[in-house]
């Protein structure tokens, strides 16, 4: 009778994969005194989006007739040399500069000089509005600076004059805020076409007797991240304020509120998910200080923030002039993007994951992927991907089933030493490792090829959510493969605890395959499980339970997670279960692995310094029993 085995491996992958689900499942949710602080903080939030949103609508200095004395008087002695900027006809509040490629369209407004709106032209959310990383007021650039008479002034509230030209195929916007007509400051804009970097140039010309050199001008950029995605908890999942200093790369908290100070920052970005605002300085921020606020409490159609992000950093007066040389990235997210600017690290700031983790996805999955969409459909590529992903670990695989197998062959002999020394524990534990050694087997061997597959586990985890390329593509009843799909959605205000306010149907099936592939495995083990050690659990009844319980896991968890990871698990459950059954069927012979196990016991076994240091440690064990 053809039996199932039960081994080591499937018990510490199992729960490997367990633990690593309930880690990601903990730390998604909130804790309860970040609920309660949340709760508490709430009309502070409210006050602080009311804030955000009146903050770049500021009260407008009105043009100023150059005749009116009265009039010029007034405003020079509010704005000193630069109550020359209110005079020209370019200080109007409402008057705005469209600057544009073929992928994105700025308006750049006279107020302040800044940019008002940043729509990606090839992007649209997911009620096909089109995305916009600037609009309505949710950002804010200032720059405030002192001057020789005492004053201190924000380019928010002041006037600048724009001029449009070209640069061979460059568009330039020069915003000038004047103090005659050959000195002022200027913020200079530079966009390339097919390009989502834009140079901008911070300078002063001929106001070395205006601006006060004695202390820096003080940059202030702030930005209310706007909402792109179905679900506002999902898109906030993979929102964070990530920078580069020194180097490095660090991140304020996913949730709640969070605020640092570093030095020598290279570039700040602002991570909305998909798409990305960066401020960037090649020779880096001297000194910068860095906050971040969710907008949100809970899952709500009417919210319309994810974060509020604020950068604050100094810049220095040289020579009584301003002179820096920054550049503006508002685009997608997007690993081939970013590759263009490769001495800036970019694609650091995507979420790739850590360590090994990260490398994968980055030189393996992420460029695999991106080669196989481009030959077929990108549901059908990640069925490529999944039956590539697991043809390549089928030698992990084999070896798994091998060692099972081995264990299988001299289970009896196994049972029998534990009849024979059912009273003496010690003795029953030496005796079955001296038969491993003999038989050359070893109980281990089968957990390193599990622990070998939780790279790319891990790995792919992180994937399928922050793939761009999957955004908004479509597959079978999933109409956006980066995120969850919904084959039924409960009723308003309805929602069940960790599972959501929806069904998604490709966790079902992934769970339903991951159910089989366990049954599969771990069947008919109880005929063949050692009998229990006293004061040890008993394996076999948690395996039974495991069988249930881990696809149920899998149900809840994914249920909000990416549909394409979802339909990866689903396939590759499936494909691991095929080669199993023609490794079983076709591949291993058991009575070749009982020959050969029989061979091994008759050949010398010579004993390694750890086996004979355990034996001589269970032999002094046993002396000091009796």
């Amino acid at each position: 009778m053809e039996e199932k085995k039960f081994d080591l491996n499937s018990i510490i992958g199992f729960i490997l994969v367990g633990i690593i689900l309930m880690w990601f499942l903990y730390n998604n949710q909130p804790t309860d005194e970040e609920i309660q602080a949340e709760k508490a903080k709430q009309e502070q939030v409210e006050k602080a989006k009311e804030v955000e949103k009146n903050a770049a609508v500021v009260e407008s200095v009105p043009a100023i007739d150059m005749a009116d004395s009265t009039a010029l008087a007034q405003y020079k002695g509010s704005l000193g040399a630069f109550a020359y900027s209110a005079s020209l006809a370019s200080a109007n509040e409402n008057a705005t500069t469209t600057f544009e490629n073929d992928l994105v369209r700025f308006k750049i407004s006279n107020k302040g000089g800044q940019i008002v709106e940043a729509e990606l032209k090839k992007f649209k959310t997911f009620d096909s509005i089109p995305v916009y990383l600037i609009k309505d007021g949710n950002a804010s650039f200032n720059l405030s600076f002192g001057t020789t008479d005492n004053r201190t002034l924000n380019t928010k509230d002041l006037f600048f004059e724009p001029t449009l030209t070209k640069s061979g195929e460059n568009q330039v916007l020069s915003m000038k805020l004047k103090t005659s007509n050959n000195t002022f400051l200027e913020y200079r804009y530079e966009l390339k076409p097919s390009e989502y970097m834009v140079d901008f140039t911070i300078r002063s010309q001929g106001l070395n007797g205006v601006l006060n050199s004695s202390q820096p001008a003080q940059l202030d950029w702030k930005l209310n991240g706007i909402r792109h995605s179905r679900s506002i908890a999902y898109e906030n999942r993979y929102t964070r304020l990530t920078y580069m200093h020194d180097g490095d790369v660090s991140k304020l908290a996913q949730g709640g509120e969070d605020d640092e100070a570093d030095t020598d920052v290279s570039w700040i970005s602002y991570r909305q998910h998909f798409f990305s605002s960066i401020l960037i300085n090649p020779n880096s921020f001297s000194n910068v200080s860095l906050t971040s606020k969710q907008m949100f409490e809970d899952e709500n159609p009417s919210e319309q923030h994810v974060k509020l992000y604020t950068a604050s950093t100094p810049l220095e007066i040289q020579g009584g002039e301003l002179n820096y040389n920054l550049h503006w990235y508002y685009g997608p997210t997007d690993a081939r993007q970013f590759k263009k600017y490769k001495d800036l690290d970019l694609a650091e700031s995507i979420p790739f994951g850590w360590g090994i983790f990260g490398f994968i996805n980055k030189h393996v999955f992420t460029p695999l992927y991106d080669f196989l969409s481009s030959v077929f459909p990108y549901g059908i590529a990640i069925i490529v991907m999944t039956i590539i992903v697991r043809l390549a670990l089928s030698p992990v695989t084999y070896k798994s089933y091998v060692s099972q197998a081995k264990m299988k062959v001299i289970k009896p002999e196994v049972t029998e030493i534990a009849e024979k020394y059912k009273d003496n524990p010690m003795k029953r534990q030496q005796e079955t490792m001296k038969l491993y050694s003999k038989a050359g087997v070893s109980p281990m061997s089968g957990c390193v090829p599990g622990l070998l597959q939780i790279p790319v586990f891990y790995a792919l985890f992180m994937f399928f959510p922050t793939a761009i390329m999957l955004r908004q593509k479509s597959f079978l009843w999933a109409d956006d493969l980066s995120s969850y799909d919904i084959i039924y959605k409960f009723p308003e205000g309805f929602k069940i605890p960790f599972y959501g306010d929806h069904v998604s149907l490709f966790p079902i099936l992934a769970s339903v395959a991951i159910f089989f592939y366990m049954k599969m495995t771990t069947g008919q083990q109880q005929a063949m499980q050692q009998p229990a050690q006293e004061g040890m659990p008993d394996m076999g009844s948690i395996m039974k339970v495991m069988i249930y319980i881990s696809p149920i896991m899998m149900l809840f968890f994914f249920n909000n997670y990416a549909s394409g990871l979802s339909l990866y698990y689903f396939i590759s459950n499936l494909i691991t279960i095929v080669i199993m059954l023609v490794i079983k069927n076709y591949i291993v012979d058991e009575d070749k692995i009982h020959a050969k196990i029989q061979e091994n016991k008759k050949k010398p076994k010579k004993e390694s310094r750890f086996q004979k240091k355990m034996r001589e440690m269970m032999e002094q064990a046993e002396a000091q029993k009796k």
